[in-house]
């Protein structure tokens, strides 16, 4: 922030170079008459004043350019420090906050604190300035005057007081209004497709609408309020303009002035309106862009996601009782992109890759959805989950990822404590392929590399051939630099989950995580795929989320959880004959397959 105050404060100087100008000119006005009416000589004076009329212009205009460029630079910084947090805020958080809501307060929020930091603050301390030296001014040529001046002033200021106090208060609503409207359009286009096929364009246009009236209802408030500032101030300066020309003039009728003095000051009344009008409109703007940082600071004062480490994993020792000795901690590697052939993998001495040990953990606390989970996953092989609706498998996947942390119990990445491993380095050694499988806005070769930017050609190869998708490359127009489409909508369901796949695979995981891979193929793609899972589980291990009866079959390992506990686990034959639990699941997903 030191270049935007060092800015600040040159435009601040600019301003009141520009004042100290404007304020000189009365006094050479009053020189120019005196001199007339002597006889002296006024060529100088007149030419002077031109000057200094000049330059107070080029001067201005000079520093309200430095303050617009100042203001963009503050709303560029406090975006990307937004951005940033909210990039990192734990997943509890985007689970209760609107993404909307968080995307209207980046842009439309921060857009507004502009007004308060550079429009506000420098009309604030340049008006106050400027506002100091013609009330010295005024003083010095006409003290009586002045109290005039400042009599009706106060009249008008305390009119404008009472009406400043709401504008805070309709500036939050406007801008929490907005927010709420960014959020119900962010929902209807995230899933526009539905909505097309529901025919609900008109409800959804409605929802959105009625957010949107919230926020002209607030905007119309809080213009109303700010409506009565600038007349307040303007019948208060005009008053006491009149008033000061009925006095003063009558005073050099009777000979108790000087048309000089009585013009001088009259000029300095003009100069008043700027310093006046500039701190009651600073304050104004000042309530309003309040509003704007109120939400700013809501979200920056959300904990960002942290590592919470040692005390973590000694308070879990506390509750947890002694455990067998953990491997030797690895110091944290720099906060960088994985490299494309992964961390080295330890010593293969039969430690499971992961180890779930007593885990208990709920989204709401008093609700648990594993309740003492254990469950171990070898360095390498195909284990897979399997278990009803809310049984805990996408959850085993949340915490293995350390999007959460247990509420009890640990869980170990190659026999150590994940919670004494910094997240970045930890999710370095695990690939994810989600259900829905995301694809980003880009390239197909962005969307490839983005979990390792810098791999090598080869290897980018290898996991193409690896995930079947060299005949998609292959068709596309422009092979690996053809656009995917918003969401991916320019490719197949299929083709998303391998290329989700791909993805994960470019990092070489010691652990893959895969959320039903087979959920979106055909069968000839299917079978595919499977091929690819049994060479993939000669390099690394595997944990699947199953519910087709065939990824089930093809696991090496199969745990089946229930009420969020692990209530058996083997080959599948083994389940048959040992598992009435497991019979019933497999004969539901028979029937389904």
């Amino acid at each position: 922030m030191n270049g935007h105050r060092r800015r600040l404060s040159l435009a601040v100087v600019l301003t009141l170079g520009a004042s100290a100008l404007g304020l000189a000119q009365p006094l050479l006005v009053k020189k120019v008459i005196e001199s007339t009416a002597s006889g002296s000589p006024i060529g100088f004076l007149v030419v002077l004043l031109v000057a200094l009329f000049l330059a107070q212009a080029l001067v201005q205009g000079f520093a309200q350019y430095v303050l617009a460029r100042t203001g963009e630079g503050i709303v560029l910084h406090v975006r990307l420090g937004l951005v940033e947090h909210v990039l990192r805020l734990p997943m509890a958080v985007y689970d209760r906050h609107r993404i909307g809501d968080l995307i209207s307060r980046t842009s439309n929020d921060s857009s507004a604190l502009r007004l308060l930091i550079a429009q506000g603050f420098t009309d604030a301390v340049t008006g106050a300035i400027g506002l100091a030296g013609v009330i010295a001014l005024m003083i010095w040529l006409d003290w009586t005057l002045f109290l005039i001046v400042a009599a009706v002033i106060a009249i008008g200021a305390l009119a404008v007081a009472s009406v400043l106090r709401g504008i805070e208060r309709a500036s939050f609503h406007a801008q929490e209004a907005t927010g709420a409207m960014t959020a119900e359009l962010e929902r209807a286009l995230g899933a526009i497709r539905t909505v097309r096929a529901s025919r609900a364009e008109r409800r959804e246009a409605d929802r959105i609408g009625a957010r949107a009236t919230r926020a002209y209802a607030a905007g119309v408030r809080m213009g109303r309020l700010d409506a009565v500032v600038a007349p307040a101030i303007g019948l208060a300066l005009n008053g006491s303009f009149l008033v000061v020309l009925l006095v003063g003039g009558v005073r050099v009728a009777g000979r108790e002035g000087s048309v000089a003095d009585l013009a001088a000051f009259l000029l300095y009344m003009l100069y008043l309106v700027g310093p006046v009008g500039a701190l009651f409109q600073a304050v104004s703007t000042m309530e309003q862009g309040m509003g704007a940082l109120r939400r700013i600071n809501e979200v920056l004062g959300l904990p960002g996601e942290e590592d919470s480490t040692a005390r973590a994993v000694q308070r879990t020792h506390r509750t947890h009782g002694t455990h067998r000795t953990q491997g030797p901690r690895r110091a944290p590697a720099p906060h960088r992109s994985p490299a494309p052939h992964g961390p080295s993998p330890p010593a293969d001495d039969g430690t499971p890759v992961l180890e779930f040990e007593d885990v208990w953990f709920g989204y709401d606390p008093r609700r648990p959805v594993l309740r003492g989970l254990s469950l171990r996953v070898p360095p390498h092989g195909h284990v897979a989950l399997i278990g009803g609706s809310g049984a805990g498998k996408s959850t085993v996947f949340a915490l293995t990822e350390r999007f959460y942390d247990p509420d009890r119990g640990r869980v170990l990445l190659d026999g150590q404590d994940i919670r004494a491993v910094n997240r970045a380095e930890h999710r370095g050694r695990i690939g994810l392929v989600e259900q829905h499988s995301p694809v980003l806005y880009g390239t197909l070769r962005e969307n490839l590399l983005y979990a390792a930017p810098d791999a090598d050609p080869d290897e980018l190869v290898r996991v193409i051939e690896l995930a079947h998708l060299t005949e998609l490359v292959a068709r596309l127009p422009h092979g690996l630099d053809t656009e995917a489409g918003e969401h991916g909508t320019a490719l197949s369901g299929g083709e998303r989950q391998r290329i989700a796949l791909a993805r994960a695979l470019l990092t070489r995981p010691r652990l893959l995580l895969l959320d039903e891979p087979t959920a979106h193929l055909d069968a000839v793609s299917e079978e595919a795929l499977r091929r690819s899972i049994r060479r993939v589980s000669r390099e690394c291990a595997l944990l699947v989320i199953a519910h087709r009866y065939s990824t089930i079959r093809a696991a090496d390992v199969i745990v089946v959880l229930e009420g969020g506990r692990a209530v058996a686990a083997g080959t599948h034959d083994q389940l048959l004959g040992t598992s009435d639990h497991y019979r019933f699941l497999s004969r539901a997903q028979r029937a389904g397959r």
